[in-house]
């Protein structure tokens, strides 16, 4: 028998370190704040590899060809299209289920809870394309009026979150369900606008791969997440043939993730307690089967407490936050900046209309269909939430960086016209950011000064 000795001081550290540390750190990781840093590092990593002595190895190895072929098909792409059809797939993917579970539990889920907010990004889709359309009216810089409508949603909350202990929790609330219902037209945009050439067969495919994935979840109630992952796949193939953008088959897969759990969170504790004396029976009379059997009940049940959508957040959320969006920036980032590329990108009407139409046009057009919902009595400001910290909010969801740069992969074949459009997604981005952030930051320090008379009893009692 080995004995292992524990040093009471060791001991002590380790507890403080647990005890202090690790949990402001987990709850740091759980924050849309990480995901902001990772992203942002991802893009200046970018940037620097793409200005540097090493400029051509970053182009080299984004243009890697890559082939699947696994017998029932084969889809050859470069590394970069992998990241933008595959990876962001899956980032479509978790958006679509947070709309989804918006509008089945949150703040979509009546018309009451979604009017206002649905208004406010309506305002901050159709404001934006006008402003980028006056500078861009016609030719081919005028298919990128969809690049200013999307709001980054990692980015804008992680910029809220920096001040969140000192603004009204409603305000993130808001905030995400407009980045949700932004979102919901940023993906029928791509659907719609960016989608060319059309292989009717593999569309009937796709077609049918949504029926069987439609017809196992709502008639049969099949919940096995490992089948969905194969006819996932077959069904994101059959999209990718077809030749609607694939990042749309992870749209619909999300919006079929089903919303409720199988068992109704008011039954556990009773339906546990049962399952519990069973084990405890079991293992007086040393019944290892039906200890093993009441065991296996017990983990069904919490896991079937929980639904498929809140499982699968869980498990792919993180990926989609801390790996494949820090990828797409690594892979979609690369901006030569040199100094002739600056000067005339920032002559572009396309640089001019999408760094303008970012953070102005969303400032006017959720500011604008706000006040005009609540003017007309069809929504009302959330609780604490004043038309200051409407306008805060407004600029951030300016920030438009993961699917403005990804949009405007679609909207432009040219290589230039596509750098100018992401020369004008960091200004426009930026600025949102910045000026959203020093918005709010100045009402969060107004609200910490305690009222004027407050603060003259307070000179008198000195």
């Amino acid at each position: 028998m080995m004995l292992i000795y524990r040093s009471p001081r060791l001991q002590a550290v380790r507890d403080y370190i647990m005890g202090r540390w690790l949990p402001p750190v987990l709850a740091f990781i759980r924050t849309q704040q990480l995901s902001s840093i990772l992203l942002l590092l991802a893009t200046i990593a970018a940037l620097i590899w793409v200005n540097s002595p090493w400029d051509e190895s970053y182009f080299d190895f984004w243009e890697t060809e890559v082939t699947v072929d696994v017998g029932l098909f084969s889809i050859q792409e470069h590394l970069k299209e992998w990241v933008n059809i595959g990876l962001m797939t899956i980032f479509f993917f978790v958006v679509a289920m947070e709309i989804k579970r918006e509008l089945v539990h949150g703040e979509l889920s009546t018309r009451r809870k979604a009017v206002l907010p649905v208004l406010a990004a309506l305002g901050g889709m159709i404001v934006p394309a006008t402003v980028f359309l006056i500078f861009n009216p016609t030719g081919d810089g005028a298919r990128g009026w969809g690049i200013p409508m999307a709001t980054d949603i990692a980015f804008a909350l992680g910029v809220l979150a920096l001040l969140a202990r000192s603004l009204p929790s409603e305000l993130r609330v808001f905030l995400l369900a407009v980045a949700v219902a932004d979102d919901i037209g940023a993906i029928l945009v791509i659907a719609v606008f960016y989608t060319e050439g059309l292989d009717l067969g593999a569309l009937g495919w796709a077609f049918v791969m949504f029926g069987i994935i439609f017809t196992a979840s709502r008639v049969f109630g099949i919940r096995s997440i490992p089948l969905y992952w194969i006819l996932g796949l077959f069904f994101w193939v059959a999209v990718f043939k077809s030749g609607v953008h694939a990042t749309i088959a992870g749209v619909a897969l999300g919006m079929l993730v089903p919303a409720n759990p199988l068992y109704p969170r008011q039954a556990f504790r009773p339906s546990a307690e049962k399952l519990i004396e069973r084990h405890e029976q079991a293992m007086e009379e040393g019944d290892e089967d039906a200890s093993d059997i009441a065991l296996g009940e017990i983990t069904k049940l919490s896991q079937e407490t929980n639904s498929p959508l809140d499982r699968l957040e869980r498990q792919v959320n993180p990926w989609s936050s801390y790996v494949i969006l820090p990828i797409f920036a690594l892979a979609n980032a690369g901006i030569v900046l040199s100094g002739d590329i600056i000067r005339e990108a920032l002559s572009s009407p396309i640089t001019i209309g999408v760094a303008i139409a970012l953070p102005v046009g969303n400032l006017i057009g959720i500011t604008l269909f706000t006040w005009l919902a609540v003017r007309a009595g069809i929504g009302t400001l959330p609780n604490g939430v004043t038309w200051p910290h409407i306008v805060g909010v407004a600029l951030l969801a300016g920030i438009g960086f993961t699917v403005s740069i990804f949009v405007a992969g679609l909207a432009y074949d040219n290589d230039v016209l596509t750098s100018e459009a992401k020369i004008g997604i960091l200004i426009g981005s930026l600025s949102a950011g910045i000026l959203g952030y020093s918005l709010l930051r100045a009402l969060s320090a107004r609200a910490k000064q305690p009222p004027p008379e407050v603060r003259e009893v307070s000179a008198e009692a000195s």
